[in-house]
């Protein structure tokens, strides 16, 4: 179930759009499962997921020379915290077309903030957060660690063009082993307003698309992208 947490950055507005890009097979998934995947934090490409900043780690360092467990709980808790990652924009974004989707055969689920927070009420087995991630030097600037949570919610400023939210999970209560990551409950219909087609994609992939959602029993809004309309001359 989705838990409020005051310490985390969240935009306002309950009706703010967010995105996610994925391949087919991933969207069949989350439907025939109805169960949102999240990764593990240290299995992303980016080697710094979960990580301080230089200078927080040097205090964290020093706070640690009498007490070495304190940095090794840090190195560890990134195989305990699992993420899911959302877009936020109010239009599609070409870029995370071609990021996050690996050929013409992608999709694009538009939701909103206030439907992601709706659609983790199912899951009662693992408390989610959804944080907005914030952008900032890692050489230079200071990543708070009074949160748990915070390290996840920091990334380089090479990354801004992501405008990144997190779903995020912490199971190191529950004491069980992540591998690749964690699949929670969602309300599918809460967490779907629309799916956006591929823009290179051919009319019959759209089809095809529709097709299978029918047969799983959904009937969301299906659209095919509009970045590659008919150019007006």
């Amino acid at each position: 179930m989705y838990l409020n947490n005051p310490n985390i950055k969240l935009p306002e507005n309950p009706d703010t759009i967010v995105w996610k890009y994925l391949d087919l097979s991933k969207f069949l998934d989350l439907l025939m499962s109805k169960k949102l995947f999240m990764s593990r934090s240290d299995k992303f490409e980016d080697q710094y997921e979960g990580t301080f900043s230089e200078p927080t780690y040097e205090e964290i360092r020093k706070l640690s020379i009498d007490n070495p467990d304190f940095l090794n709980y840090y190195k560890t808790h990134r195989e305990k915290v699992a993420i899911s990652s959302w877009h936020i924009n109010e239009y599609e974004s070409f870029a995370m077309w071609q990021i996050f989707t690996q050929n013409s055969e992608g999709l694009a689920i538009q939701s909103t903030i206030g439907r992601l927070q709706n659609a983790l009420i199912p899951e009662n087995c693992y408390k989610q957060y959804i944080g907005e991630v914030n952008y900032i030097d890692y050489k230079k600037e200071y990543i708070p660690f009074d949160d748990m949570f915070f390290p996840f919610l920091f990334k380089r400023k090479s990354f801004q063009y992501e405008r990144e939210v997190r779903v995020i999970t912490n199971v190191a209560e529950k004491k069980i082993s992540l591998n690749d990551g964690l699949k929670i409950n969602v309300d599918i219909c809460q967490l779907i307003e629309k799916i956006y087609i591929h823009p290179k994609s051919e009319n019959w992939y759209k089809n095809l698309v529709i097709e299978l959602v029918k047969q799983l029993g959904f009937d969301f809004t299906i659209e095919k992208s509009d970045l590659e309309s008919d150019i007006l001359i």
